[in-house]
């Protein structure tokens, strides 16, 4: 941003603040449960002598086989000044390199949002969930399926941010197809920078598309701030096996240089992208996402950078994905293991599935997800409401019904209660034998809070639920989003801001021509 238009956007922040102050005063407040601290121990399912063998087996595809920088000429010197053996376009890392490299990364860091409430920290205890990403089609029960547009991503926005369980407002939750390709970032962007106060992420697709990014945090958190403080943790996905293209590459450089957080990520099919093993799978994504973790801090000793693993097993009948796998929930956890031991953030996979419908196979392949990050002591949960279809659909029931289920993760992750209420001794004695528990004073005390309970999902009698018109979950989230969406109110903007960020994005559009291709 040049120095003219931040002049300019610090005098719209000026003159908006007491209309912005007041329409904060009078909005209604959503209720936004904050990110997870874990109260309970992660699964571990490598023991020391296993982790050793993947680290030191690691090492040796980094020395001896080497990963491929495509078309990125100062990436190549970065790494030859750094001690490492170039030969083309092949980059041979000598053994703990990459992970001397990885150590000036956060252990963990804030990554701040509009509202400060909303802040979430990334990294050692805590979760963070954060909706699906990248899909090109949406579903809903009165569209089917279809190409996503603009007012899709809007809305899948809005539901984002009156989402009690989630705590970010995610990236590409859907791919608006009738905005060109090469503005459409714009449109994302500005929709999570104004229909939510939630954290957000950032586009990754060119690198000029990461510096909007990064130009449009600017006018939304002052040009001053950004680069201090971390306002986007964006995806960085690795062309496995063993190859760093320089789009995706191009993208990172711009968002350590400014101080953003990065998620590097292997994207790997089993059996496609890596071997068919296990322990295979778990030392190439290693080694990628040590690289990449690696590559960040040459360009910016410091930056915030998180150690990626989404990894699915693969159909050998279809050469279909599969999801909820038992292989893919042991890479999770080796990975978490595998992260924790470079002490950095590490995220994964959400409610993945493969179903076509949020049908049992979406709900039992979700469970499963889900539980596997939960339990892998997953930082930064990606999906983890309205993937559809192994990630082709953004599916609005499947997004209520996913957000609602990730309660059950807070509950579980607070694990248990062994203060001297949660004891409830006294209650024991009240009741004595042969006695029941729905009049004591400790039930009355705590009946409200005693038990998780759902939002969405139906427990009444048969009878009730059959005279009320016998629906099922998918009609039942159906009527949820419908309510969501007809009582969302934008959480307060200042007028300049939104003025500043609107003007941006004009400018950015008119000049150039639309891209679809």
């Amino acid at each position: 941003m040049s120095e003219t238009a931040e002049a300019g956007s610090g005098s719209r922040r000026g003159r908006g603040g007491g209309a912005a102050r007041r329409a904060e005063r009078t909005a209604p407040r959503i209720e936004a449960a904050p990110y997870i601290r874990r109260r309970i121990p992660n699964y571990e399912i490598l023991d020391e002598e296993g982790l050793a063998l993947i680290e030191a087996n690691a090492e040796t595809v980094l020395e001896e086989i080497g990963v491929n920088f495509a078309d990125n000429p100062a990436a190549l010197e970065l790494w030859r000044g750094a001690g490492a053996d170039v030969r083309g376009e092949r980059v041979h890392l000598p053994r703990g390199l990459a992970r001397s490299l990885c150590a000036t990364a956060p252990r963990e860091y804030t990554q701040m949002a509009r509202n400060p409430e909303r802040n979430v920290v990334i990294g050692g205890k805590s979760l963070v969930l954060a909706p699906v990403y990248g899909p090109p089609f949406v579903r809903d029960m009165a569209g089917g399926r279809r190409y996503a547009t603009i007012a899709d991503f809007r809305n899948l926005v809005r539901l984002g941010y009156m989402s009690k369980w989630l705590h970010h407002s995610g990236g590409t939750v859907c791919e608006p197809t009738d905005i060109a390709v090469n503005k459409r970032h714009l449109d994302m962007l500005l929709a999570h920078m104004t229909l939510s106060d939630k954290p957000f992420m950032g586009s990754v697709t060119e690198p000029v598309r990461a510096e909007d990014s990064v130009e449009m945090c600017r006018i939304l958190f002052g040009a001053e701030n950004v680069g201090p403080n971390c306002y986007m943790t964006s995806l960085i996905n690795i062309n496995s096996p063993l190859t760093f293209d320089s789009t995706m590459m191009g993208a990172l450089e711009v968002y350590a240089r400014a101080g953003q957080g990065v998620i590097v990520s292997p994207f790997i099919v089993g059996g496609a992208m890596a071997p068919v093993s296990v322990a295979g799978t778990l030392t190439q994504v290693l080694a990628e996402a040590m690289t990449g973790v690696a590559y960040s801090q040459l360009v910016n000793p410091g930056a915030p950078a998180i150690f990626g693993a989404f990894v699915t097993s693969i159909d050998m009948n279809s050469g279909a994905p599969t999801f909820g796998t038992p292989e893919a929930s042991k890479i999770l956890w080796g990975a978490g293991q595998l992260a924790r031991r470079l002490n950095l953030p590490f995220r994964s996979g959400g409610a993945l599935c493969g179903s076509k419908l949020p049908d049992a196979q979406a709900a039992y392949e979700t469970a499963n997800t889900l539980n596997a990050a939960l339990l892998g002591g997953v930082n930064f949960m990606l999906h983890s409401c309205g993937w559809l279809e192994g990630g082709l659909v953004s599916s609005f029931e499947k997004f209520v019904l996913d957000a609602d289920q990730l309660g059950v993760l807070h509950a579980i992750a607070e694990g248990i209660d062994l203060s001297e209420n949660g004891q409830a001794m006294e209650a024991i004695r009240e009741v004595g034998p042969g006695g029941h528990y729905l009049g004591c004073q400790h039930t009355q005390a705590n009946f409200k809070t005693a038990f998780w309970r759902s939002d969405l999902l139906d427990y009444r009698p048969f009878e009730t639920w059959a005279e009320a018109g016998a629906q099922d979950s998918m009609q039942l989230a159906n009527a949820r989003v419908a309510k969501m969406l007809a009582e969302y109110v934008a959480p307060p903007i200042d007028p300049g801001i939104a003025e500043g960020l609107d003007d941006y994005v004009a400018r950015r559009k008119a000049s150039e021509p639309d891209a679809f291709g």
